[in-house]
């Protein structure tokens, strides 16, 4: 068992023997962890949390009770193949989540590092989360989806397969995620609509006040003049001399599912 001596390991928890668990790490009462992971330094298991084979995370990561960290994917496809879940560094997860991993051979579910993810809720299987994101209790994460940086996604949300939801935007409550989401916006409603700036994110992340002012010209243009999307881009481009406007043009370019715009 490749457990070091700085590690503590509860006597009802059960480790395999070819499961790596780094310094200073807590393994809780009536935990499980398969053979073949890999848990890095300073993280703690509650009780009771289960870390399925081919499932790795760095360090400084806290696992609530009742969490499946990669759970094999809910795709009826799913032949068991070799796949994983990896899991950064300073994440906390909280009680009763589930994390899956990738569904095709040798593919695999990515989670970022410094992320908050609350209780009782799903990642599925080949999902992209970045860094620093929040993800409220009860909130639904479908296959393949991509979350960039420093998002926060409310309580109750549900998000389509292949979405998008770009860097420093916000999803509120109960909404339902279909399109992809450009960054730096705020979405509300039944189905995703942009309603605004995500201005206490930016501002919460540094943004300077000419870096708003972009961002909120950006935010007309795209959203409030009634122009082609090709059109509102290009003019982005000619009118926005920014940084987060070529990011934001960028991201809507490469959207393959088309994004949310009235």
């Amino acid at each position: 068992m490749l457990i070091h001596p700085s590690a503590r390991v509860a006597a009802s928890a059960r480790v395999s023997p070819e499961a790596l668990i780094g310094p200073n790490t807590v393994i809780g009462e009536f935990c499980v962890v398969e053979a073949d992971t890999s848990i890095g330094a300073d993280c703690l298991l509650e009780p009771y949390v289960y870390v399925k084979r081919w499932t790795s995370m760095g360090d400084r990561n806290e696992i609530s009770a009742g969490t499946v960290l990669g759970s094999d994917p809910l795709d009826k496809e799913f032949n068991g193949e070799r796949s994983y879940l990896r899991i950064g560094s300073g994440n906390k997860i909280r009680e009763h989540y589930t994390i899956s991993r990738g569904t095709l051979p040798e593919s695999a579910t990515q989670i970022g590092d410094e992320n908050y993810i609350m209780t009782s809720g799903h990642v599925a299987h080949n999902c992209r989360i970045g860094n620093q994101i929040v993800i409220a209790s009860c909130s639904l994460v479908a296959g393949y989806v991509e979350i960039e940086d420093q998002v926060f996604i409310s309580g109750g949300v549900v998000i389509h397969q292949f979405s998008k939801i770009g860097r420093l935007s916000m999803v509120a409550g109960n909404t339902r995620v279909n399109l992809d989401l450009p960054p730096y916006f705020m979405y509300a409603g039944h189905n995703a609509r942009p309603i605004g700036l995500n201005s206490v994110g930016l501002r919460r992340a540094g943004l300077m006040r000419d870096d708003l002012a972009a961002i909120k010209k950006t935010f007309r243009i795209l959203y409030s003049e009634r122009l082609k999307q090709s059109e509102a881009l290009a003019r982005i481009e000619r009118e926005v001399q920014s940084e987060y406007a070529a990011h934001l043009v960028r991201f809507v370019r490469a959207s393959r599912r088309g994004i949310c715009r009235p």
